[in-house]
């Protein structure tokens, strides 16, 4: 449901983003408890670790959308007048992913160590 309200533009990408959390809440597929003991910052406490170098994966991690073009509202923008296919994404999006999987990996734990 997010994903279609994203793409068709009937309400603005926030209000579609809550809609689909709300919706989860809604239909019980996540409750509040464990939402909280789900999310990085949860595993990085019961390690005892610094908080730091889980949310920044997690932040790189769902900034890297780049293997289709309704991964990111941006990535959808540019489809038409591009003149892009889905393939074009997925061409150039598995390496682009690959390669912040990689730096992801090596600089994190060197910008913020684990303890």
């Amino acid at each position: 449901m997010m994903v279609f309200l994203m793409v068709t533009g009937i309400v603005p990408n926030v209000i579609a983003a809550l809609i689909g959390c709300l919706m989860m809440g809604f239909f019980r597929c996540i409750d509040m408890d464990g939402a909280y003991r789900s999310i990085a910052l949860s595993t990085a406490n019961h390690l005892g670790a610094s908080p730091y170098p889980f949310a920044m994966t997690v932040a790189l991690a769902s900034s890297a959308a780049f293997m289709t073009p309704i991964s990111s509202p941006v990535n959808t923008l540019v489809l038409g007048p591009g003149q892009y296919s889905f393939g074009d994404f997925v061409k150039l999006g598995v390496p682009f992913t690959i390669m912040v999987l990689l730096i992801t990996i090596v600089m994190v734990p060197w910008l913020y160590p684990l303890r």
